[in-house]
């Protein structure tokens, strides 16, 4: 079999998968983060945990990338435009958790590992190696620019609602608290939301199967963890408005 017929088959069985976690997860929660008392096992402290997981999403498209068939403009975009997500996601948002009592499981980090490992072999291979190549004329193109307008609009809601969580809590402070202001008046994890506009933004930016398969793991990793946060702040905080929606404003 060749790569070509092997990276095929991969995509194809790797959005199949995706439909079944989705379901998953509005059953069973991901035990980490709050939701790490209901795992079993080996653990170790969550922010070497997700540095370690997270790492792959950064080194394995630049070594598709200087290994690859196109070097141009458009190819270095796209790689920049991924490391600007990544870079901060495992280099800097672990250090920036308050609190540090936080654990991981071993198999959540190991599974997250294997996620990270294919969804950037599949996308930096597409990028660098199998696609045609992106001309430059390609970064005119009203998909690459509502793409990336989207990915930078995201980016922006991802950030600033990182931030504002963060702001919650003093350093060593374990406690939830209501938070206010930005889009969290109108939905309970707008972090989330942020992230789901971002790799939905790539999808459309490469358009590429790559690229979607990307923003439907998203989707399903991410939409079920809403509401399942939604659902916990309504049943621990009693100070949490009624009005305010799991993910999607005024309607989910």
């Amino acid at each position: 079999m060749d790569e070509q017929r092997f990276y095929n088959l991969l995509l194809i069985a790797w959005c199949a998968l995706a439909a079944v976690v989705f379901i998953v997860l509005f059953f069973v929660p991901a035990p980490y983060g709050r939701y790490a008392s209901r795992a079993k096992g080996a653990a170790l402290p969550g922010r070497w945990g997700w540095l370690i997981m997270e790492s792959p999403s950064v080194f394995i498209p630049v070594v598709l990338f200087i290994t690859g068939r196109h070097h141009h403009l458009t190819a270095v975009i796209f790689l920049l435009l991924w490391l600007s997500h990544y870079l901060q996601r495992a280099y800097m948002f672990p250090f920036l958790i308050r609190d540090r009592e936080k654990t991981m499981p071993v198999w959540i980090m190991c599974m997250a590992l294997f996620f990270n490992t294919v969804n950037g072999y599949l996308n930096g291979r597409w990028l660098f190696f199998f696609a045609n190549g992106y001309s430059r004329e390609w970064l005119a193109d009203p998909r690459f620019l509502a793409g990336t307008l989207l990915f930078v609009s995201g980016y922006i809601v991802n950030r600033r609602a990182d931030w504002q969580l963060r702001r919650l809590r003093n350093s060593g402070d374990c406690e939830y608290k209501t938070p206010r202001g930005g889009l969290f008046r109108l939905v309970s994890c707008p972090n989330y939301l942020g992230e789901i506009i971002i790799w939905c933004g790539w999808a459309l930016a490469v358009w590429s199967w790559a690229g979607l398969s990307f923003a439907v793991w998203t989707i399903a990793n991410l939409a079920p963890r809403a509401r399942t946060h939604h659902t916990w702040y309504r049943k621990h905080l009693p100070d949490y408005p009624d009005r305010r929606k799991a993910l999607i404003p005024g309607i989910w």
